[in-house]
């Protein structure tokens, strides 16, 4: 894998892939770019809480909506006529149900990190020569090549620059206008991208990465489902109890992603887009995000 990036250090807008010989490759999101724009439409963003099995979903289907890691799977039983992206942040969930993309992916706009993409040049080889063209990359702003997933490849890539992976403090992004800090924040400092163009900003969650994206393409309304966080320790809504993949959500629950969707919900009504949580299991953690009548 090569890249394109400037001597400026600015991030690479393309990255390529050498599969079975041959160069894939996949472009990075731009807000600039015509076609990601939701031209100021309200988004659903589908996460993959347990409370999703108590959803009407039929009342969804003609929203536009993105999906993250497993709940693509829901468009087996349910058919989602506007499909505008599909989020995927740790290359954990590639490695831990390979299975989800094998069956449920045929080419929906995908969003993911490197890290993501390198597991799916070795995993899923065919779905990225296939759909190369249907993929962007994000990158997380204080890490851009984000979570190694293997550790064997990325020893080898020629693309790997200490110095581009080298992890800095969100308050390093503190000036920068595409960015909402709050360096105050204990233990750790949270932020929110106004453009992920320019990186996303984690939070221990990637419905929090797909909230940032559907802000980014200019949606006029986030609504979020399956955030419920209080249940963490149960199988998402596309698990048993035989294959669920470990949550790291009760750690980071109070201390990043609680605030920082409170940032998030703050910061981007600011800017005239309210966000919503439908999740009746979390409805009581936050104070910035706005209540549907449940």
């Amino acid at each position: 894998m090569e890249n394109n990036m400037a001597l400026n250090l600015a991030l690479p807008s393309t990255v390529d892939f050498d599969i079975d010989n041959q160069t894939i490759t996949i472009e990075a999101f731009n807000a600039k770019e015509s076609k990601q724009s939701l031209h100021k439409q309200a988004i659903n963003i589908i996460a993959s809480g347990p409370s999703i099995t108590h959803l009407q979903l039929s009342d969804l289907l003609d929203i536009p909506t993105i999906f993250v890691n497993g709940s693509i799977s829901l468009t087996k039983q349910y058919c989602f006529t506007d499909v505008v992206g599909y989020v995927i942040s740790d290359a954990y969930f590639i490695n831990h149900h390979p299975e989800i993309l094998q069956q449920h992916y045929t080419g929906q706009p995908l969003y993911a990190t490197l890290a993501v993409f390198e597991a799916l040049a070795v995993t899923h080889p065919d779905i990225m020569r296939t759909y190369h063209n249907a993929m962007r990359i994000l990158y997380p702003v204080d890490r851009p090549w984000g979570v190694k997933s293997n550790k064997f490849l990325f020893s080898k890539l020629a693309f790997k620059k200490r110095w581009f992976n080298r992890k800095k403090p969100l308050s390093y992004f503190a000036k920068n206008p595409n960015f909402i800090i709050e360096d105050s924040h204990k233990p750790t400092a949270i932020g929110v991208s106004l453009d992920v163009t320019y990186g996303f900003v984690e939070a221990s969650t990637v419905a929090y990465v797909a909230a940032q994206l559907a802000f980014s393409r200019h949606a006029s309304v986030i609504h979020l489902y399956g955030i419920d966080l209080l249940n963490s320790n149960e199988p998402r809504f596309y698990e048993n109890t035989d294959n669920s993949a470990p949550s790291k959500l009760d750690k980071a629950i109070n201390d990043r992603i609680v605030p920082s969707f409170n940032l998030l919900g703050r910061a981007y009504k600011e800017h005239g887009v309210t966000v919503y949580n439908h999740s009746p299991i979390s409805r009581s953690l936050f104070n910035n995000l706005d209540l549907p009548h449940f």
